[in-house]
């Protein structure tokens, strides 16, 4: 019921941030909780990782023990590839559980899932109830041949759909096919158990109903699914702005009188010594990203926020939080006027507006809530980007 991903590993400092749910797992395995200070000046505890599975942390995701992933580094450029891949594993973890959420909703409302619980008013099936996983895996132990069958079922004329659209170029046809499938192995054991439960060979009435819902939503999620590439590379480019920017500043404190900083930050030989310098002088980027409003925050479970800043130690010793600052020294506009507006780099702009046209324009075609909010305090020279998405 769970997929098996690639097994391997990325390299990236990260600091995960549990959920209620996640802390008593830990706690209960004697895994002992840090202490982290993250960028908004919060306190939260939670496990630091590197390196690190991105199985793992979508399985972790999946079971709702992460509230928030950050990451902190003086530059990106070297963990481009990383960093781009966390962020896909994320969204489309978001999108799995979203995904088996909704499936659960339409299979309630069934017609073979109504008529079980007028005859059994002792073991309904609906929105609060609960069957603990280890109960659910015996039962499936012995349906592996009905969930095969299951799968068959749905799989078939999706797949059929996906190989005679002529839109589709084969290189898409063969991510459909794949994503599908992994929609349907992400499902969670209660699902399955109601699909192996009502699934009867000889009398389909009741599993069609569920098979066409399923099917829809299949369609729906595998558009939804691409939005994770955009989302990705906006975000990468976004980070090497940042970095580019405290660059740019580096560079003008270390070489004083030059006026061509674009060419020195790009020269391989002085990148290395203005990154060097970075680092001694404990100037990053941070990057985050908040997952939902948790299991029980009804309309806010599919809510992704990424959040990007710089930040240096004398910033780090603020005591306010941003939030708090907010009202006073702040500066707010949407991110296609920020990067409007950015003085340098005209190249970097450009693209970074291509990069958001094109995740905007996606979110739009399949439903996805997108805002994106550039907050700016000039009193510490700090730039805070958000990228929300409702999924």
């Amino acid at each position: 019921m769970s997929g098996t991903g690639k097994k391997f590993s990325l390299n990236l400092p990260l600091k995960v941030i549990l959920t209620e749910k996640g802390t008593s797992h830990f706690i209960s395995n004697k895994k002992k909780l840090l202490r982290f200070k993250l960028a908004d000046n919060v306190e939260e505890y939670g496990i630091s990782l590197n390196p690190f599975s991105p199985q793992s942390i979508q399985n972790m995701i999946m079971v709702d023990y992460i509230s928030k992933i950050e990451i902190s580094m003086s530059e990106f450029v070297s963990v481009r590839q990383e960093v781009m891949d966390l962020s896909k594993v994320i969204v489309y973890s978001l999108l799995y559980k979203q995904f088996d959420r909704q499936v659960y909703g339409e299979l309630i409302k069934c017609d073979c899932i109504r008529h079980h619980n007028r005859a059994n008013p002792t073991q309904l099936i609906d929105e609060r109830t609960e069957i603990d996983d280890s109960k659910l895996r015996k039962v499936l132990l012995n349906k592996q041949p009905t969930i095969a069958l299951v799968k068959k079922e749905i799989l078939d004329p999706v797949w059929k759909s996906i190989m005679e659209n002529t839109e589709y170029s084969m290189e898409e046809k063969n991510i459909y096919l794949l994503t599908s499938e992994k929609f349907l192995n992400r499902m969670s054991l209660m699902n399955w158990y109601i699909l192996t439960k009502f699934y009867n060979p000889k009398d389909k009435a009741g599993f069609t109903e569920m098979n066409i819902a399923i099917r829809h939503l299949l369609q729906i999620y595998m558009e939804k699914s691409r939005i994770g590439e955009y989302i990705s590379i906006l975000v990468m480019e976004l980070a090497l702005n940042n970095e580019n920017t405290n660059m740019r500043k580096t560079a003008k404190k270390m070489f004083a009188g030059l006026d061509d900083t674009d060419s020195m930050i790009f020269d391989p030989e002085v990148r290395e010594k203005i990154i060097a310098e970075l680092r001694r002088n404990h100037e990053l980027v941070f990057l985050s990203w908040k997952l939902g409003g948790g299991s029980t925050a009804i309309g806010k479970q599919g809510r992704l926020q990424i959040t990007l800043y710089n930040k240096d130690d004398e910033f780090q010793e603020v005591k306010e939080s941003i939030e708090s600052k907010m009202s006073a020294d702040t500066n707010k506009r949407s991110l296609i006027d920020f990067y409007r507006e950015l003085p340098d780099g005209q190249e970097s702009t450009d693209l970074g507006l291509y990069y958001l046209s094109y995740l905007d324009d996606a979110c739009r075609k399949v439903n996805v809530k997108f805002e994106s909010i550039v907050n700016q305090y000039t009193s510490n020279d700090l730039t805070v980007i958000n990228l929300v998405f409702n999924f």
